[in-house]
């Protein structure tokens, strides 16, 4: 049975005067939200061998305390979402900030793992708050032409926080004794989040409300402003009579429209891809990449700045993402992505048992192979499913249907960060590294099935096709 819809206008994109400065300079600082989540996701890298040697930590408690922001994260992503389509997407990020700025002070100054954990969790409350919604206010104000690569800047922004807080320990752990590393140093790596999260709170000024958002609330004037400002008075209109038309079809409360005839495939890539992003062991890289270089026979010093490398390269290839993304388009990324993050995760656990002669190269085919398999994320999967799942729903429920993905990724995190220092300690380094490039590989077969080509298309646009999938059904 087929049921008619107005029709969603087809936007000239094209002929828009864009007013790009404005849109680059919202974008950037809303991805600065990124930042936060990759400093802390990277801090933590450095500290930890200095912790587990400060504070006697077994590999559970090691575990537990790297991996417990991710549950204060879980939190605050399911509290943003709702908390979001009520108040908005800006307010959220100020409180992000804030709570940001709490955890990195409290870090700084733990006596102890409960204090650490503690703080901790609360930062984890605001990394859940900022990566619910700072993706979500990117598509919602970018341009559907450029709203990929704009969302991908947020991943740019994790990037671009994981290498600062990696040069950074680097240079505390090179330059200073161990004896002040393992009283003082690590504190300092806590406590620098004080400067990004301050500055994304005071730049949050600077920001409008989404007009998308505005427009549920009712608010017409203002989001007709803020659209004319992005995209010129003609193609207001146009996203005006769109949102009209979105705002129109039926809406039946959260749960209800989340289990809509239609919108249940947007329901499992929004559940399924956040978790498989997790399963390709980028948090486990991430978390403890001086762990693994050690383990390949690096110094706790060279560990650290092979760790910088990697850094470099994540920035570098989410950029190729961004470039890449609204030409290419996003599954066929997501599809090379896992394939190559496949091969470098099986060839990582067989160079851990083929024996060398030297252990400089072992060090330098895996320091390889992860640079490979980083390469692989961070042009695909890393802010590709950011991209994806940040489309997928009307307005009215987005930011909550979004923080259950969100916080799926976040219990991803936790599971890997958790039981990997296990894992290697039980499983071994092969094992476990082959573990990861099978999900890989399970990734590539789910891809190419379910996950459709969004590139081009309006926000409400694919809002209607989820829409019309479930009324011709």
């Amino acid at each position: 049975m087929s049921v008619d819809h107005p029709p969603v206008q087809e936007v000239h994109e094209g002929r828009a005067r864009t007013n790009i400065s404005f849109v680059i300079v919202i974008t950037v600082i809303a991805a600065l939200g990124g930042l936060l989540f990759g400093f802390d996701q990277g801090v933590i890298s450095g500290a930890i061998s200095f912790l587990n040697v400060q504070f006697h930590m077994a590999p559970a408690l090691s575990g537990l305390v790297t991996a417990c922001l991710s549950l204060g994260a879980i939190a605050g992503c399911l509290v943003a979402g709702f908390l979001c389509d009520g108040l908005g997407r800006r307010l959220l990020m100020f409180i992000g900030g804030l709570l940001f700025v709490t955890s990195s002070i409290g870090c700084g100054l733990a006596n102890g793992p409960a204090m650490l954990i503690a703080f901790r969790v609360i930062g984890g409350l605001g990394v859940g708050v900022v990566s619910t919604v700072v993706p979500l206010y990117i598509a919602e104000t970018a341009p559907a032409r450029i709203r990929g690569r704009l969302v991908g800047g947020y991943q740019l922004a994790i990037a671009s926080g994981i290498l600062i807080v990696y040069i950074f320990n680097a240079v505390i752990a090179n330059t200073h004794t161990l004896e002040w590393n393992l009283s003082t140093g690590w504190r300092w790596m806590f406590a620098a989040g004080v400067v990004p999260g301050l500055l994304f709170f005071c730049l949050m000024f600077l920001v409008p409300e989404t007009p998308r958002f505005l427009f549920e609330k009712g608010d017409h004037a203002q989001a007709k402003s803020i659209l004319t400002k992005i995209d010129g008075p003609e193609s207001a209109e146009t996203s005006l009579a769109d949102f009209a038309v979105a705002q129109s079809l039926s809406y039946r409360g959260f749960f209800r429209e989340l289990f809509k005839k239609g919108f249940g495939v947007a329901l499992v890539l929004t559940i399924a891809l956040p978790f498989f992003q997790q399963l390709t062991g980028v948090s486990a890289v991430a978390y403890y990449a001086p762990v693994i270089f050690k383990q390949a026979g690096a110094s706790t010093n060279a560990a650290l700045i092979e760790t910088v490398v990697i850094g470099v390269v994540k920035v570098l290839f989410v950029v190729s993402f961004m470039i890449l993304v609204d030409r290419v388009g996003r599954k066929r990324l997501l599809l090379l992505g896992s394939a190559l993050m496949a091969l470098c995760l099986i060839g990582i656990g067989v160079v851990f048992v083929t024996p060398t002669p030297f252990s400089i190269v072992t060090d330098g085919l895996i320091l390889f192979l992860i640079l490979l398999h980083t390469v692989g994320f961070e042009a695909s999967w890393g802010p590709g499913v950011w991209v994806v799942i940040s489309e997928l729903w009307p307005t009215r429920i987005r930011g909550r249907a979004v923080s259950i993905g969100t916080a799926v990724l976040w219990l991803g995190t936790y599971l890997v960060t958790q039981f990997f220092p296990i894992l290697l300690k039980d499983w071994g380094t092969p094992l476990t590294f082959g573990l990861f490039g099978f999900f890989c590989i399970a990734m590539f077969l789910f891809t190419l099935k379910l996950v459709p080509e969004n590139k081009g298309k309006t926000l409400e646009q694919i809002q209607l096709d989820f829409t019309l999938k479930g009324t011709n059904a």
